[in-house]
């Protein structure tokens, strides 16, 4: 049985390293790190204890700040960009599976004709981009919501709802998210659900 709960850990440490997302690969690791904090007080390895004894403070470290800025605005900034601009017909190239996965609905050929772009870095990444346009009813039609995969446990493209001013600049009053998103998060945002789309009516 000991054995059994060794390997469980080992196998949850390896499992760890293959996520992509960063909060899922912080908290698989740190929950193999106490399994073999366990295993290896049990066999008296107190090398192997002390080393996982770190490991799982630098983990909970890393959880704890990833969790207290995860809806931080000094932590994530959202920069407009032209809708011709080379850099996000780059970033939906670089990620254009991934995109066609998650907003299946959506054309990057459409962008360049009167959208308006964003892209939500964290540091000098993209983590994110959000593309709307304004219908002329006072309605902001979400293009694309894209969150890239190592931040998909986390909702950066919520820093363009918050920011009402790049909708009323546009003249729009109401949001709708495309609809058929894969994942979405809207309902923790105050949208409301209407069909196969969220709406939220800004202040």
């Amino acid at each position: 049985m000991l054995d059994v709960v060794g390997w469980a850990g080992s196998a949850l440490l390896v499992w760890s390293l293959l996520q992509a997302r960063l909060l899922r690969l912080r908290a698989l690791n740190l929950a193999g790190c106490l399994v073999l904090i366990g295993f290896n007080a049990a066999l008296g390895v107190w090398p192997m204890v002390g080393l996982n004894v770190v490991l799982t403070v630098i983990n909970i470290w890393y959880l704890w700040q990833m969790l207290r800025t995860r809806h931080d605005e000094k932590a994530y900034q959202v920069v407009e960009v032209r809708a011709d601009d080379e850099f996000l017909a780059y970033t939906l190239r670089l990620h254009h599976d991934d995109i066609a996965r998650f907003n299946p609905g959506f054309s990057a050929a459409s962008v360049a004709d009167g959208a308006a772009a964003f892209l939500v870095m964290n540091g000098d990444e993209v983590v994110g981009v959000v593309v709307f346009r304004g219908r002329g009813d006072g309605v902001a039609q979400v293009e694309l919501d894209y969150v890239t995969q190592r931040y998909r446990d986390f909702t950066p493209g919520e820093f363009v709802f918050r920011q009402s001013r790049f909708f009323a600049e546009r003249g729009c009053h109401t949001v709708i998210t495309p609809p058929g998103m894969r994942a979405p998060y809207y309902d923790r945002l105050g949208f409301r659900r209407e069909g196969e789309s969220y709406v939220m009516e800004l202040a």
